[in-house]
């Protein structure tokens, strides 16, 4: 009887039900916790920060009167005047045949769909992670390698910076970074941001790829040694290879934490998500709509990047093992 219970338990069936209800109750919980709260909920102020309808006039360049004709809207001043406005590019008149009109009034107008406030954070996010990964895998390999030459003080070197790096907050050091660095340097606080992140990642970066460099068999660098390879032969024909590959999940690991903090560059007026989410909250006065929708976009793209990395991975063992 006790092993048949143990064995429900142990069961993958029962343990996916199983969380299934525990977050179903969760949710229910918070659900009925947040429906007693004094506060009023206004999902529909968020859509609009998505996409929304923008409208682009023509004024009229003098007071008149409107006369419609195809293809062309004509406008004639109290002096006889006249001024024709092609109806060309989807414009509509804005006004009826025969209107009398002042100047500055629309006189043709154009309707279209555009990104909203949340998509364009969303897009920066993107770009400064994309940058600040690209900036720290570049950095990391070179760490990387300093950290495991035959030189102490390349060692030394990477080994303070790696150490400095890691031991102080990443906020601490986009300030440093943007108030002292890039104003010294005349950068960008886009590009501040996005080397911020990247220097820092850089130093979590080189331990993954340094452990992962020496977990090769050693044999594997003298048989390189007996075909006649060099050493940038060596590493980058057999050791590294095998190294990405062995280090590919933490490395997928430091990339999507890497996206979660590229939050904070927030802080020096980076437009990103999170900036976006701040000035919403400050004109809809809707903060826990707001949050919930801006940490479902951040979920969306780390959730991206771990089915990416989890799908890389697996294709790898299937072509010959991980390491």
């Amino acid at each position: 009887m006790s092993k048949n219970r143990q064995g429900v338990f142990e069961s993958k069936t029962f343990g996916k039900l199983g969380a299934v209800g525990f977050y179903l109750l969760l949710a229910i919980g918070l659900f009925y916790a947040a429906s007693n709260m004094n506060y009023s909920w206004k999902w529909n102020s968020v859509p609009k920060y998505f996409a929304y309808e923008k409208i682009e006039t023509i004024p009229a360049d003098f007071d008149g009167t409107v006369e419609l004709k195809k293809k062309q809207l004509i406008l004639t001043g109290s002096d006889g005047e006249k001024k024709v406005y092609p109806i060309v590019d989807n414009y509509q008149p804005a006004v009826d045949d025969g209107d009398d009109i002042y100047s500055g009034d629309s006189v043709l107008e154009k309707k279209h769909w555009v990104s909203g406030p949340l998509v364009n954070g969303l897009i920066v996010t993107l770009k400064i992670s994309a940058l600040g990964g690209l900036i720290a895998f570049f950095f990391a390999t070179i760490l990387a390698f300093m950290r495991i030459s035959k030189f102490p003080i390349l060692q030394y070197i990477a080994s303070s910076y790696i150490t400095v790096i890691r031991g102080t907050p990443l906020l601490v050091q986009i300030f440093i970074f943007y108030f002292i660095i890039a104003t010294i340097f005349d950068l960008p606080r886009f590009y501040a941001g996005a080397m911020s992140l990247g220097l820092f990642y850089a130093a979590y970066i080189a331990e993954v790829l340094r452990g992962a460099i020496q977990s090769i068999d050693k044999g594997q660098h003298e048989a390189a040694k007996s075909l006649g390879m060099n050493y940038v032969q060596t590493m980058s024909a057999i050791i590294m290879p095998q190294a990405l590959k062995r280090a590919l999940p933490a490395l997928v690991g430091e990339v999507i934490a890497l996206v979660k903090d590229s939050s904070l560059v927030s802080v020096i007026s980076i437009t990103d998500l999170t900036k976006v989410g701040r000035e919403i909250v400050a004109n809809t006065f809707s903060p826990f709509e707001t949050w919930l929708v801006v940490a479902l976009m951040y979920f969306a793209i780390t959730s991206i990047l771990s089915f990416a990395g989890h799908r890389w991975e697996q294709k790898m063992k299937l072509r010959g093992g991980m390491s």
